[in-house]
């Protein structure tokens, strides 16, 4: 078992990366005698939460899976559920699923009675190696991904690579998306590591998997650490290809396109734009598009239905969360490893480059 510390004021959190079971111990350590909450989805509660929940003493709630969980009405649901289960404030809340479990069930523990502990145990790649650490948490509204939200810091995070044996390759590709991102960010040497490596993470070799998962882990920790409620432009590197991916699963339709597809797409985006303004070499972004085109992700706005919708997204990318003062924030890129946030944004000129980049 390999233990992450994210260390934060005041209060850290462990990620425990290896076989469910040592994370079962430490639930049942740090809160002894109570009866937890596991709120999944059907598909994930019928191949693992049956028995998680039986042998944890849990009482189930599910949501609907995917982007259906992050709605008004799922929320009500779950917050609802908890309260007919006279849900107390020290009762855990384990959230079993993919990132749209996480989200969900995260906002909802730290709205009930202004905050329940969460306990993320994330399923998918995507999740594992990014979204179930940090503490965001959200839902869809008005056609906007993840606009209603908290910052809300899991007690615990255990993570079993061996629950990534029961997902399908669009799933597994779409997580790895958010894998290669952090070589991307600063650590040009990751991502040389991704590029030897990444077919055989989407294939299921274990080894490969567990170190893509734990290099993500301990980035995300570091950065997180240094800027935890997103304010300080550090954080907002983890951001890298998404202003543009939200803007994609937007305009396309919040569900048609997984996360991580779009993510790939925007990485892709945010290369092609900084070497517009000179910013990035021409190798660099060759190497990118090269390398995820290979793993099967998409890197042109044609192949998802999107060319020539440059002011339609770009209205999109207007709403981001990063934005201030009127004025478009994006992450872009000095190169592989030269993530940096430009909080002046040109957007005659990125309508025009998003309508030529098809």
């Amino acid at each position: 078992m390999t233990v992450i510390r994210v260390d934060l004021a005041p209060r850290g959190y462990d990620v425990l990366v290896g076989p469910f079971d040592a994370g079962l111990e430490r639930i049942r350590d740090l809160w002894p005698g109570t009866s937890p909450i596991l709120v999944s989805e059907p598909r994930v509660f019928a191949l693992h939460g049956s028995s998680i929940a039986e042998r944890m003493g849990a009482e189930p709630i599910l949501v609907p899976e995917g982007e259906l969980a992050k709605n008004w009405d799922s929320l009500n649901q779950l917050i609802a559920d908890f309260a007919d289960r006279q849900v107390m404030r020290s009762t855990p809340i384990i959230a079993l699923g993919g990132g749209s479990v996480g989200d969900v069930a995260g906002l909802a523990a730290s709205l009930f009675k202004r905050g329940c502990p969460v306990i993320h145990l994330p399923t998918t790649l995507l999740a594992q190696a990014d979204s179930a650490i940090g503490g965001k948490t959200a839902i869809d509204a008005f056609g906007e991904k993840n606009l209603i939200g908290t910052f809300h810091q899991p007690a615990l995070v255990v993570v079993d690579p061996a629950f990534l044996d029961t997902l399908d390759q669009r799933q597994l590709r779409s997580g790895y998306a958010e894998v290669v991102k952090y070589g991307l960010i600063d650590d040009p040497i990751f991502f040389a590591w991704c590029e030897n490596s990444g077919l055989g993470i989407i294939a299921g070799h274990r080894d490969l998997r567990q170190q893509a998962i734990t290099a993500a882990i301990r980035a995300k920790a570091r950065i997180v650490a240094n800027d935890v409620e997103d304010r300080l432009g550090k954080r907002a590197l983890l951001n890298l290809g998404h202003s543009f991916g939200h803007a994609i699963e937007s305009e396309a339709g919040l569900g048609s396109i997984l996360h991580g597809e779009a993510v790939a797409l925007g990485l892709v985006l945010a290369f092609r734009y900084s070497l517009e303004l000179d910013l990035c070499p021409a190798a660099d972004v060759e190497r990118l598009q090269s390398h995820l085109s290979a793993c099967g992700l998409p890197t042109r706005l044609a192949e998802v239905g999107l060319a020539k919708r440059g002011a339609a997204l770009t209205t999109w990318i207007a709403h981001d969360k990063k934005n201030s003062q009127g004025r478009i924030s994006l992450v872009l890129a000095r190169g592989i490893g030269g993530a940096f946030l430009d909080t002046a944004v040109d957007t005659q000129r990125l309508t025009a480059f998003l309508d030529r980049a098809a």
